[in-house]
């Protein structure tokens, strides 16, 4: 599969690295289809999107036509011949901020319909990134169940049908799991020799890769957050603790529980920790939990290690990156 070019900054475009086994199952889902929409959920930065833009260049290799729709950032990318379909999808990423998202979100409801209804298409791939921030968590499940319904009661037969979206919105797993609705398929940041790889493009003088990897735990967005910040942690840390509002109040009110987690994340999963707690973490993007079984059918490329005390890894839970723990960290050592 030909390797696309993305940017991990702005100036600083990189060949898409590593995921082999991801891009496997990309071809996997061409040859059978999904049966159900795929819903894929990670950590912040883990490379979602870099991997659907990836994998809907390597499905128009296999020959669909191939919609990827990022209605957050109002961006779309269309592999495909049907010209009205793209220009209305334009349209659409034009109009003005908040009409724009909900539009584009919609649309990508539409256009696999269309596509099969009006162009004759018979393979039709449809990759959807932070839909749900668009259309509103609790609309979660409806919107997926509207995917759904395309592979189950497509207007015209079809060889072929891929439907994935992303998210790292922890929170609508429980709303799109209880109507299984959707394959749930939960991805972890880059395995080490991959992460390698992209650290070795980076230009200029670059600390130990070893360090580099106890701060990110493998996440690239982190990588670029770093190297934007001239390699400041400290700087990263506390950004990272305004954005994810872990004020002192906070902090307070569930010290004994995050002094208990910092060092070992199971402790929410084994210890009864308070469920509103839990609901907090997830919402605001510093945990996964629950985590699923590490058999590698279950996930989307390699998963996590069982646990890795240093990178914050537990059985159950996990931080989503040391540097989202130690965020956590510096709040208890400053309230």
């Amino acid at each position: 599969m030909r390797r696309i070019t993305l940017n991990l900054l702005p100036g600083l475009e990189v060949e898409f690295v590593d995921r082999d086994r991801a891009l496997a199952q990309v071809v996997e889902w061409a040859e059978k289809s999904t049966r159900w929409p795929v819903v894929i959920f990670g950590p912040e930065g883990c490379g979602k999107t870099a991997f659907l833009r990836q994998a809907a260049s390597g499905l128009r290799e296999l020959g669909y036509d191939v919609f990827y729709i990022d209605p957050l950032h109002r961006f779309f990318i269309a592999h495909t011949e049907a010209r009205e379909v793209v220009k209305r999808l334009a349209e659409a990423a034009s109009e003005a901020f908040g009409i724009a998202q909900l539009k584009l979100a919609t649309l990508a409801l539409d256009v696999g319909r269309e596509l099969l209804e009006r162009w004759g298409s018979k393979r039709v791939a449809i990759l959807v990134d932070d839909v749900f921030q668009a259309v509103g968590l609790d609309k979660a499940g409806i919107y997926v169940k509207g995917l759904l319904n395309l592979i189950e009661y497509p207007p015209r037969s079809y060889e072929g049908i891929v439907a994935v979206v992303a998210t790292s919105e922890g929170v609508t797993r429980e709303e799109i799991g209880r109507h299984r609705w959707a394959e749930l398929t939960p991805m972890w940041n880059m395995p080490r020799e991959g992460f390698h790889q992209l650290y070795e493009k980076l230009p200029g003088a670059k600390p130990p890769f070893e360090d580099v990897w106890r701060w990110t735990g493998g996440n690239p967005e982190m990588l670029a957050r770093l190297y934007k910040a001239g390699w400041d942690v400290e700087e990263v840390v506390l950004h990272l603790m305004q954005n994810k509002k872990l004020s002192a109040e906070f902090t307070r009110r569930w010290r004994r529980w995050l002094e208990v987690a910092v060092e070992d994340p199971d402790a929410l999963w084994t210890g009864g920790a308070p469920e509103e707690l839990v609901k907090e973490l997830e919402a605001r993007n510093l945990i996964v939990y629950n985590m699923y079984d590490r058999r590698p059918s279950f996930w989307v490329d390699v998963p996590p290690p069982e646990r890795d005390p240093e990178l914050g890894i537990g059985k159950n839970a996990a931080w989503q990156t040391p540097i989202h723990r130690e965020a956590v960290r510096k709040a208890l050592r400053e309230t």
